[in-house]
């Protein structure tokens, strides 16, 4: 379970929900132009565009689960259980890219969608873990620049690139139900409703936001999707740093699910155990975690971009209250 939503004021913002059961070792992950991305069965990815995300290192490598990179192209990692299908064998006349590299195949290549488009027609993605301890996920990609956003999904079907209007992702099903979905609830407004009821019953609303009921609240995928698209898509905000980073934090908690609310199989709490916000512009990446509602933020610029080594930043858990007495 996770949502990532893209937003555009005066600068372009990209930001996710991380929906698990489990707790992940999270940090913040700056990758500079010159640290050498080893491929299994690519060329090694010497040289490239540096990368500020959240994720995992393991054995010195950063596993992103979602990141921004310097020219403003960001992308977010989201669970596809039951659908996702990644192929075993290579392809001769591709370049074959695992699911765990394909982060920084995209980030370090390119620098907005169409280059994106381009890189995907030459790319297969193949079913090679990273250990065997360390399976693939089942996932699918939300690609965004400040122009526009793809879904990738590669199901048994093969690989699909879907234009993404309404710039928001969540998981199961596929995306193409997800958009058609969405027909269900054109009579969703966020004005003062009229009265389509009749014309001879005297029907007046009791009290405001009554455009809007209907809008599901649970925390389903598909639910999720529609919350989350509806409240992007009317989305009202000043164009300003705070006002924007805000904004979408708030767009990003209506769709966050609280401990307790939802239970896996294992009777496991499910709990968005952070969410994050890049404004891709200036190459900013904050956070909060579930457990510390105080939002920390990382600047890609203010780090070597022409450095070799990969630097983590601490997953801040511990509750900052600002006391003011």
């Amino acid at each position: 379970m996770c949502t990532s939503i893209a937003m555009k004021t005066e600068d372009f913002y990209f930001g996710r929900t991380m929906d698990l059961d489990y707790e992940l070792n999270s940090a913040v992950i700056f990758t500079p132009r010159n640290y050498p991305f080893i491929l299994r069965k690519a060329a090694e990815l010497s040289s490239h565009y540096c990368m500020l995300g959240m994720g995992m290192v393991v054995d010195g490598y950063p596993l992103y689960a979602d990141a921004v990179n310097e020219k403003g192209l960001c992308i977010a990692a989201l669970n596809f259980p039951d659908n996702a299908h990644y192929p075993q064998e290579e392809t001769a006349n591709k370049i074959n890219i695992t699911p765990f590299e394909f982060i920084p195949w995209i980030l370090g290549k390119c620098a907005n969608i169409t280059e994106v488009r381009v890189l995907l027609a030459s790319t297969h993605l193949i079913d090679l873990p990273f250990r065997k301890d360390i399976p693939n996920t089942p996932l699918h990609w939300h690609i965004a620049d400040k122009e526009s956003s793809i879904v990738l999904e590669h199901t048994q079907d093969g690989l699909g690139v879907f234009n993404n209007p309404v710039g928001v992702l969540t998981n199961n099903p596929a995306f193409g139900f997800q958009m058609t979905n969405l027909s269900q609830y054109l009579n969703l407004t966020s004005n003062y409703p009229q009265n389509c009821f009749s014309e001879v019953a005297n029907i007046k609303p009791f009290g405001q936001g009554m455009g809007c009921v209907g809008l599901p609240g649970d925390f389903s995928p598909a639910s999720r999707f529609v919350k989350a698209a509806y409240l992007s898509l009317n989305s009202v905000c000043d164009k300003d740093e705070e006002s924007s980073m805000a904004q979408l934090f708030h767009l990003l908690d209506a769709v966050s699910v609280t401990k307790g609310s939802v239970l896996n199989q294992e009777d496991q709490c499910n709990v968005t155990t952070y969410s994050c916000c890049m404004n891709a512009d200036k190459g900013i990446y904050y956070y909060k975690s579930y457990a510390n509602n105080q939002i920390s933020a990382i600047h890609l610029n203010h780090e070597l971009l022409e450095d070799t080594q990969v630097k983590k930043f601490p997953f801040t858990t511990a509750q900052q209250i600002n006391w003011l007495n």
